[in-house]
C-alpha cells in the first residue's frame, strides 16, 4: 500500500449553515443601514439582477467601507461575473471581468485591468433605473456570454452572506441639521 506525504495544507474554511431566509434576513438589514433613497435603488438592482442571471450564486460582504452583492456561477469569489457596490450614498454596477467589453455607448466607467463599472445612483441625482436600459443591458449579456466560467443553466439562487465586518463606515449620507 502506497504512503500518503503528509500536506500542510489548511483544511478550506467553511462558513456556518444558514438558511436561504436568515440570510435576506440579514441582507436586509444590511440594506436597510443606507438612505431610503440608496436603498430603494439598490433593491430594485438586486431584484433586477436576480432576474438576468437567475441561477446566480450571491455572494454578500458587509465590509468596512461598504456593502457588495457578488453574483458568480460558483462559490469561488474569483469566478464573479458582476458585483453591486454601494458606499455611502451611491450603488454601482461592477463588470468583475469588463476591461474588455466592447462598449460603443461608452457606459463604462473605470481604467483597471479587470473592472468596470456603471453608476446606477448618486446621491442628490436623480434615480434613472439604468438596469432597464437597452445599452446596459446588452452590456450585461455580453459579459455573461464572455464569462471566464458560465453561470450554470437551470441552476437554482443560492445566498451566500461571506463575511461582516464589526466596524464600519456610516452608511448613510450626513445631513446638516
Amino acid at each position: 500500500m502506497p504512503v500518503r506525504k503528509s500536506t500542510n495544507r489548511k483544511p478550506p474554511k467553511t462558513q456556518p449553515a444558514v438558511s436561504q431566509a436568515d440570510a435576506q434576513a440579514q441582507l436586509d438589514s444590511f440594506l436597510s443601514k443606507y438612505d431610503p433613497e440608496v436603498e430603494t435603488c439598490a433593491r430594485h438592482a438586486l431584484a433586477k439582477m436576480r432576474k438576468l442571471v437567475p441561477g446566480a450564486v450571491e455572494m454578500v460582504y458587509d465590509n468596512y467601507n461598504w456593502l457588495v452583492i457578488g453574483f458568480s456561477p460558483t462559490e469561488r469569489p474569483s469566478e464573479a461575473i458582476f458585483s453591486l457596490v454601494l458606499p455611502s450614498g451611491r450603488v454601482t454596477l461592477c463588470f468583475l471581468q469588463g476591461a474588455g467589453l466592447p462598449d460603443p455607448a461608452k457606459r463604462l466607467e473605470g481604467s483597471g485591468k479587470v473592472v468596470r463599472n456603471i453608476r446606477l445612483y448618486n446621491a442628490g441625482e436623480k434615480d434613472s433605473h439604468l438596469l432597464d436600459d437597452p445599452e446596459v443591458l446588452a452590456l450585461i449579456n455580453v459579459a455573461l456570454n464572455r464569462a471566464k466560467v458560465p453561470m450554470p443553466a437551470g441552476a437554482r439562487r443560492k445566498l451566500i452572506i461571506r463575511s461582516v465586518s464589526a466596524k464600519q463606515r456610516p452608511r448613510r449620507i450626513a445631513r446638516p441639521t
